[in-house]
């Protein structure tokens, strides 16, 4: 196992395109819907722990979920369950993991990673990561991108340039520019192109480099940072998040609020059998399917149908004549769309606040 890399887990947010299974008491984290017996953070963890000790392992969650993070990984100490307040964005959840781990050990490295995406290769990812540390002591800010396998028009990308060497047997290249989620026309020639690859949003780095870029770029969460250091399990912390953390503005991302900015960027291009799951649709896409291309996570009695994801814990789904598309029975709920509509589970979800029904979505 290898001591210096901190693994930190990023379980925020409600997957709310992922509704109605995932709400805000039970997340798309806190859930299993890969197909494992696990939900998606166990399995994020358990990447991990052939990796370092357990102990070296960091969840970054919303407070209100830490209990259940604390349930599903009762391996993890308490003290590495770090929870925000209140949600500011994904470049102020990982600088409260870098200020956690600057306490602990100053020449940490961290490995930021999510606890939504399906990693069909894990071998592959610890790896890249522990050739990623070893560049990340070069001081490089490092990415990971995913070799695309086709043109996709929902993942940012990531321009490459010249090759860096050759890191634990993985190739590191520099980072031209960060491109924005492009049109069809726009990925197709990115694909051809051939130095494209997708943005994954895991990153690896030293914990002193990206503070140093906090500084840089990012002054007022670098401000609230450094007072909330000195705070952490102290029984002034409550207040000082209160002080410190609430009043920070936006939602900013690391992308926008460091990436994009930062003069020394380096990207390993991987294969990790990767997924985003951040919709109904990629879970068609990406579970095993029977002989008509239907994922059945249900009892799903079908004729002339294909191409269907049936999901619902209790009861059985008989469907005729359907193609292409997404049924998903809760409790409560019995949501119905075509598959390439997906995206549009967000519209009903505001709909729900619009109308007082917000009891859905608990």
């Amino acid at each position: 196992m290898i001591t210096s890399i901190y693994p930190v887990i990023l379980a925020g947010g409600v997957g709310s395109r992922l509704w109605p299974r995932s709400r805000k008491s039970t997340p798309k984290q806190f859930l299993n819907l890969t197909g494992a017996d696990l939900s998606m953070l166990q399995e994020a963890y358990e990447r991990m722990t052939p990796l370092v000790p357990a102990d070296h392992i960091y969840v970054i969650t919303n407070a209100e979920y830490m209990e259940t993070v604390s349930a599903q990984l009762p391996d993890l100490p308490p003290a590495n369950i770090v929870g925000e307040p209140a949600a500011r964005g994904s470049a102020a959840a990982i600088g409260l993991a870098a200020i956690h781990l600057q306490k602990r050990d100053p020449d940490a490295v961290m490995a930021v990673l999510t606890a939504d995406h399906l990693i069909r290769k894990p071998q592959a990812l610890r790896n890249v990561i522990i050739g990623a540390s070893q560049l990340a002591q070069e001081g490089e800010l490092i990415t990971l991108g995913i070799e695309p396998s086709y043109p996709e028009t929902g993942y940012g990308y990531i321009e490459m340039g010249d090759t860096l060497g050759d890191y634990n047997h993985r190739s590191a290249r520099r980072v031209r520019r960060f491109r924005e989620k492009p049109d069809q026309q726009t990925a197709e020639a990115f694909v051809e192109a051939g130095n494209y690859a997708w943005n994954s949003g895991m990153f690896i780095w030293r914990v002193d480099d990206i503070m140093a870029e906090f500084q840089r770029q990012m002054p007022q969460l670098y401000t609230a940072l450094q007072q909330l250091g000195p705070a952490l399990g102290t029984a002034g912390e409550a207040q000082a998040f209160l002080d410190h953390w609430m009043p920070l503005q936006g939602n900013i991302t690391i992308d926008y609020g460091v990436m994009e900015g930062a003069n020394s960027v380096a990207v390993f291009p991987v294969d990790l059998g990767w997924d985003d799951i951040g919709s109904w649709a990629a879970l068609l896409e990406v579970l095993p399917k029977d002989e008509f291309g239907n994922v059945n996570q249900a009892s799903h009695l079908q004729h002339d149908s294909s191409n269907i994801l049936a999901y619902s814990s209790e009861r059985m789904i008989a469907t005729i004549g359907l193609h292409d598309m997404i049924v998903v029975d809760t409790d409560d709920c019995i949501l119905v769309m075509p598959a390439d509509r997906a995206q549009e589970v967000k519209v009903l979800i505001d709909k729900l606040r619009t109308s007082g029904l917000e009891k859905y979505l608990e």
